[in-house]
């Protein structure tokens, strides 16, 4: 892996694979993830195998506990399979160390949560700013970023507002802001609609449409609705620990 004054730079090692838009993005093969509970094992899923192709919006589905969330922290390097690969390009996930996935995920990967997780203490152009200020950029240089990716999602206006005085649909956009400043090409939304009232959410879905599109971003979106998922590239479904691919179109609206 390439290093340079000690650190790696795995933004450079994902922008010299040169992807086609037909090769994947994202590799899944023989994935498990279990834990422990008491004295035996719960196997959440195993043997997972798929692949995202730049580009797409992927929608992943199922019910309550099925391991929607925790697929998505593995893909991001939040989280550790019990076995199996994932690799983003040719770089593999799985074997980075701590401080590499979080390079990865400061630089080449956004996540977006139900939850804002907003920091209250700061103004909303400040959160934005943030994965910026984690990597040393001044608040001079940080600052111009926050305020065009507030532009972004609608909220230039807003930014010396703290995130209480946002409202729910408010503060994910500037969650989404914030998970895009750096310029990822992969971007992870665990329910980012789930707190949200049905005018309110269709409007980040669309937002989140919106951006995927015009910044060529390869979206994970797991979500329980099924008329979002419908609107969705490809449709993942996890069930029993297993995964099956469904016809967007089958779901109901």
């Amino acid at each position: 892996m390439d290093r340079c004054g000690g650190k790696v730079h795995l933004s450079k090692q994902l922008a010299e694979a040169h992807l086609s838009e037909q090769e994947p993005l994202l590799r899944v093969q023989g994935l498990k993830k279990v834990f422990r509970s008491g004295e035996s094992d719960l196997v959440l899923f195993e043997n997972l195998s798929f692949e995202v192709k730049r580009g797409e919006m992927l929608a992943i589905v199922g019910e309550s506990g099925a391991g929607k969330s925790t697929l998505l922290h593995i893909l991001s390097a939040l989280d550790h399979a019990s076995a199996g690969d994932v690799y983003c390009a040719e770089l593999k996930l799985n074997s980075l160390s701590g401080d590499e996935a979080a390079e990865f995920r400061n630089r080449d990967a956004g996540f977006v949560w139900q939850f804002h997780y907003l920091l209250p203490e700061f103004t909303a152009a400040e959160n934005v700013a943030m994965p910026l200020l984690v990597r040393g950029r001044s608040w001079a240089e940080a600052a111009p970023e926050a305020s065009r990716w507030l532009r972004q999602v609608g909220l230039e206006q807003r930014g010396h507002h703290r995130s209480g005085e946002l409202s729910g649909g408010e503060q994910q956009r500037v969650a989404l802001a914030r998970a895009l400043i750096t310029g990822p090409k992969l971007l992870l939304a665990d329910e980012p609609t789930g707190d949200l009232d049905g005018q309110t959410a269709e409007a980040v879905f669309e937002l989140i449409a919106r951006l995927h599109r015009e910044h060529q971003l390869t979206s994970l979106i797991a979500t329980h609705n099924l008329s979002f998922a419908r609107r969705c590239h490809r449709v993942l479904r996890l069930q029993g620990g297993r995964v099956e691919e469904i016809r967007p179109e089958s779901l109901p609206s």
